[in-house]
């Protein structure tokens, strides 16, 4: 009998240090940082669609607008994403509710800023962006705007996005 109680205590001490084992490994996965094969296409799929973006640098901003043609800012993140068979919704508001929400500090390149319209005490999302950049705190985002057309603007110190900001976004690319 003491046998008997002794292997089952010894059983369950395995098990125990076999579950621990596999938590850390998944914990592991989950907070580390470093880049893995996944992340490293991912990046390289970003960097191809910012890339790809930037060639409509100028292109006038047209209300509405979903071409090469004009765009609003809206249909400039809906084509571009479109290009890169990701499926989104066309107006900034309903873009607004998809992907996981991000603190401004860690946003990253291809991350989506949300912002109102023209009217800043309104909280509806009236226009969005995509990070191109994010160097030392530094945000620089492209996007069609009406006085412009396609830019990309740096965020820091902008007295007109920065009181507008709602919320940055985190797609699955």
């Amino acid at each position: 009998m003491r046998f008997l109680v002794l292997l089952v205590l010894l059983l369950i001490s395995f098990v125990s240090t076999a579950q621990i084992d596999t938590l850390n490994v998944v914990e592991d996965t989950i907070i580390t940082e470093n880049a893995t094969p996944l992340d490293s296409i991912k990046n390289d799929r970003i960097d191809q669609l910012i890339g790809s973006a930037k060639k409509y640098l100028g292109i006038p901003y047209k209300y509405s607008g979903t071409s090469p043609a004009g765009f609003d800012c809206s249909g400039f993140i809906y084509y571009m994403l479109k290009k890169y068979d990701i499926n989104i919704t066309r107006s900034s508001a309903s873009m607004s509710t998809y992907g996981k929400r991000v603190k401004l500090a860690d946003v990253r390149k291809g991350d989506l800023l949300f912002f109102s319209g023209s009217k800043i005490s309104k909280t509806v999302v009236g226009h969005v962006g995509m990070v191109v950049e994010n160097e030392n705190g530094v945000i620089k985002f492209i996007h069609s705007a009406n006085n412009g057309g396609v830019q990309i603007t740096t965020f820091n110190g902008s007295k007109y996005y920065v009181p507008r900001f709602i919320s940055a976004k985190r797609l699955e690319y």
